[in-house]
């Protein structure tokens, strides 16, 4: 039975709500307690009503084990959360997102109690975030002068600038081609260059508020806490479950149209051939540019001419380049045209040249695609390589991703059929395919529509 006192203090009633729940090790009588203030104007019977209530409940609370420590607050909690992820072998990239997060979701919400969090706290925050104004702290800095000229006059590749400041080469990239950067990578860039930042960039305050996607990055930070302290039994339900964050429309998937296409690949045919056979894997298989890059040689199946994708390689200013497994943790295998198994042995060819070149120089490593001395590179730099070659042939902007959006275009509209799509993508469920793709599917059902007509409804 829970044992309820009144105390009538300067700011007025409140009621302190004791509950016992057996022994601990020592012996002792565990003890919870529940501070309960009434509404403005309740009236005496009210607020005995009321109080009778919220001790009933916050018995049954207890007496199905919701209550272990109700003092315990989120910003406590999250980071056990994200300590949890981290030793259970989540992804890099998953502990590294959630901890830059979690430092403005702990600015609004951190210093509540669990048991005190509710839907009303986490609309008003998501509110927050779609208001303008909220990144008044947030610089940009856009670019007054020819990066990339000066780069060129200066004698400094990227890699080099990435080298001495630390700073990886897909941060800066946007500013060499003349396209706005945080104000910190500004300065970063402007000091690589030997120039002060108001030099070569044009300041101005970013005030608008945070994107429906950016706001949802954030609820799903949230949620996943949450689900945890429910799974826990620390609270009884999950708030984020019953908030209304806002709704995202998923954009169009950009992809190249098949002139384009062909246009690339007639261009591939003047450049190296490591960075012609790096494309045309992107091109042909639809893998994510850290699958290519984490490709192995023992993964290559010459005779049945088929990948084994099976881990990635992958680069944050925080841990460095290193290896792990594919986005879904799965293993899959693909099939590749006899060109592209042709292509692989001309490269092979030429990777092993480079090893008699670099003689003891050379660092071994079981990686197809490496720098000139055989040591590991940065998948970073493939995206460097197309921007460049985009620019240097007059084409539309190349992004590798674009080329697994253009692929799984291709097959659908094609007739190929979302399931097969879906495992030669390495999407976790097909319904991930027919979300991002749903503009395509559709497009190929019109198709299909008037095939029909075509065989059935219109013989001559």
């Amino acid at each position: 039975m829970a044992n309820i006192k009144r105390i009538d203090g300067k700011t007025g009633v409140a009621y302190k709500i004791t509950v016992t729940s057996g022994r601990s090790t020592d012996g002792k009588q565990v003890r919870h307690y529940l501070t309960w203030k009434p509404d403005a104007g309740m009236t005496d019977k009210q607020m005995e009503k009321a109080v009778q209530k919220a001790a009933f409940e916050f018995e049954q609370q207890i007496e199905k084990g919701f209550i272990a420590d109700n003092r315990q607050t989120f910003a406590q909690y999250a980071e056990y959360v994200v300590g949890l992820k981290d030793r259970s072998g989540a992804k890099r990239r998953t502990v590294e997102l959630y901890r830059e997060l979690l430092t403005r979701i702990n600015a609004a919400i951190g210093h509540l109690k669990l048991t005190d969090i509710r839907p009303q706290h986490l609309n008003l925050f998501y509110a927050n975030m779609a208001e303008a104004g909220i990144r008044t702290a947030t610089i940009k800095a856009t670019p007054k002068k020819d990066i990339a000229a000066l780069m060129k006059s200066k004698k400094l590749t990227s890699a080099e600038i990435a080298r001495s400041s630390g700073m990886a080469a897909s941060t800066f990239r946007p500013a060499v081609h003349g396209q706005t950067v945080s104000k910190n990578t500004a300065d970063t860039l402007a000091a690589a260059l030997g120039y002060k930042t108001e030099t070569l960039f044009k300041l101005t305050r970013d005030t608008s508020p945070l994107s429906a996607r950016t706001i949802l990055g954030y609820h799903r930070v949230i949620s996943s806490i949450l689900s945890q302290a429910e799974k826990e039994m620390l609270i009884p339900y999950n708030p984020a479950h019953r908030a209304s964050p806002p709704k995202q429309e998923r954009p169009e998937t950009d992809s190249f149209q098949p002139d384009e296409l062909a246009r690339i690949l007639e261009c591939l045919e003047l450049e190296p051939v490591k960075w012609r056979t790096i494309t045309h894997l992107l091109i042909v298989t639809g893998c994510r540019r850290g699958e290519i890059m984490g490709l192995h040689w023992d993964a290559i199946d010459w005779k049945l001419q088929q990948l084994r994708i099976d881990r990635a390689l992958l680069y944050t200013p925080e841990s460095g380049i290193y290896e792990d497994t594919t986005k879904t943790g799965e293993t899959r295998f693909i099939k590749v045209p006899s060109e592209t198994i042709q292509l692989l042995k001309l490269y092979r060819a030429y990777y092993d040249g480079l090893k008699v070149k670099n003689g003891d120089r050379w660092i071994e490593s079981e990686y197809v695609f490496t720098r000139d001395d055989g040591g590991v590179m940065n998948p970073d730099n493939v995206t460097q390589w197309l921007a460049n070659f985009s620019k240097k042939h007059g084409l539309p902007p190349i992004h590798p991703h674009k080329f697994r959006h253009t692929l799984a275009s291709l097959l659908i509209y094609n007739g190929t059929d979302v399931l097969t799509v879906s495992k030669r993508l390495g999407h976790a469920q097909v319904s991930t395919t027919t979300d991002i793709y749903s503009h395509a599917i559709k497009e190929a059902d019109e198709r299909a529509a008037e095939s029909i007509a075509d065989v059935v409804l219109r013989r001559a």
